[in-house]
C-alpha cells in the first residue's frame, strides 16, 4: 500500500465536490492510503466530506512563522514539508486555476516532473494521460524520478463513496515567508456562483445569442438546473459574454455530467474544451450543424423557443 497525498480545495468552509473524484482515483479501490492535505482550513467542516470517499488521514497544515493565506509560495513549501513528514512521494490535486498554480510551485520546489490537466492516471506505473491537439488524440506520459505529481481535470473521474473513519493529524510546517509574493485581494468575476470548470451541469450559448441581454434566457434555465453558464468564443468575441465564461480551446476546459450547447456549430476548437462531458445535448436550427455529429442528444429548433420551454417544464417538475 502506498501513501498518496491529495491537495483538498475548499469553497468557503465546504470541500469542493470535484475533490471527491481525485480522492477516488488516489485510493485506487483501497490499494492506497489517502492523505487529504488541508491548508489552514477548519478540519471539522471538511473531515466528514473527505472520509466519505476514502481519505484515511486528514492533515491539518499550519505554519507558526508564516501566514498561509497570503502567499502561494509559502503554501507550496508547507505542502512540501508535509510530504517529507509523511513520506508522500505521490501528490495529486485538481487542475483548477488555484490547483494548477499551487501544484506547479510544489513541483518546482521539489525539482520534480509534473503533469496537469490529466484525464487519467496510473499511480502504480507513474503514468498520466493528457488530451492533445484539440482533443484529437491522447498522450500517455511516464513521469520519471522519485516523485509523481499530477493535477486532474475536474469531473473526469467519477467519485465513488468508500466511507472510512479518518484520523486527523495537525502538522505545523517549519516554513517562513519568502516575501517574494503576497495576495492582497481576490476579485471574483461576475460569472455566477458556480465555477465553470467544476460545474456538474453547463448550458452554453453561441453566436446566435445575439446580445448579452439574451444570455438571461440561459441563466434562468441554469438557476433551475443548478448549472453554470458558458459561452463560445464567437459569443465572447462579439461582446455578448466575458472571457471568463468562454469554453473551448482558448477558453476553459470542462467535464460536466451534462453539457447543453445552444446555438453552437460544434467547431473543433469548442469541442476540444468540452468533449469529456458525460452527456452532450445540442440545440441548433441547422440540422447539418457539426454539433449533431458529436452530441448524445440533438434538437433541431430555435434556442429562443426551446430553452424557455425547457425551463418551464423543469420548474413544473420541481414544484
Amino acid at each position: 500500500m502506498s501513501n498518496i497525498g491529495v491537495i483538498i480545495e475548499t469553497s468557503g468552509a465546504e470541500v469542493k465536490q470535484t475533490n471527491f473524484g481525485v480522492i477516488t482515483i488516489a485510493r485506487d479501490g483501497g490499494a492506497n492510503d489517502v492523505y487529504a492535505l488541508l491548508l489552514g482550513q477548519e478540519v471539522a467542516s471538511c473531515k466528514d466530506a473527505v472520509q466519505m470517499y476514502g481519505a484515511g488521514k486528514v492533515i491539518e497544515i499550519s505554519a507558526d512563522s508564516a501566514d498561509l493565506s497570503v502567499s502561494p509560495d509559502v503554501q507550496a513549501l508547507a505542502i512540501v514539508a508535509a510530504m517529507e513528514k509523511f513520506g508522500l512521494k505521490r501528490l495529486i490535486g485538481l487542475s483548477s486555476i488555484k490547483g494548477r498554480d499551487l501544484i506547479t510551485r510544489v513541483a518546482v520546489a521539489l525539482d520534480a516532473p509534473l503533469a496537469v490537466d490529466c484525464v487519467a492516471i496510473d499511480l502504480k506505473e507513474a503514468m498520466a494521460t493528457k488530451s492533445h491537439f484539440s482533443g484529437k488524440t491522447q498522450a500517455t506520459l511516464k513521469l520519471a524520478g522519485g516523485y509523481f505529481i499530477c493535477a486532474i481535470r475536474p469531473n473526469v473521474i467519477e467519485a465513488i463513496e468508500a466511507p472510512t473513519d479518518a484520523e486527523v493529524i495537525s502538522f505545523a510546517a517549519p516554513v517562513e515567508d519568502t516575501g517574494k509574493i503576497r495576495i492582497r485581494e481576490t476579485k471574483k468575476a461576475d460569472t455566477g456562483d458556480i465555477d465553470l470548470t467544476e460545474a456538474n451541469i453547463i448550458i452554453t450559448g453561441g453566436r446566435p445569442m445575439d446580445s448579452a441581454e439574451n444570455f438571461e434566457i440561459l441563466r434562468e434555465c441554469a438557476r433551475t438546473l443548478g448549472a453554470a453558464v458558458g459561452a463560445s468564443r464567437a459569443a465572447v468575441d462579439a461582446g455578448f459574454a466575458p472571457h471568463a465564461m468562454q469554453v473551448g480551446q482558448t477558453g476553459k476546459t470542462v467535464s460536466p455530467k451534462l453539457y447543453i450547447g445552444c446555438g453552437l456549430s460544434g467547431s473543433v476548437q469548442h469541442f476540444a474544451g468540452m468533449k469529456t462531458s458525460k452527456v452532450i445535448v445540442g440545440i441548433n436550427t441547422d440540422k447539418d450543424a457539426p454539433i449533431f455529429g458529436k452530441c448524445d442528444y440533438g434538437l433541431v429548433g430555435d434556442l429562443f423557443e426551446v430553452v424557455p420551454m425547457l425551463t418551464e417544464i423543469l420548474k413544473e417538475q420541481m414544484t
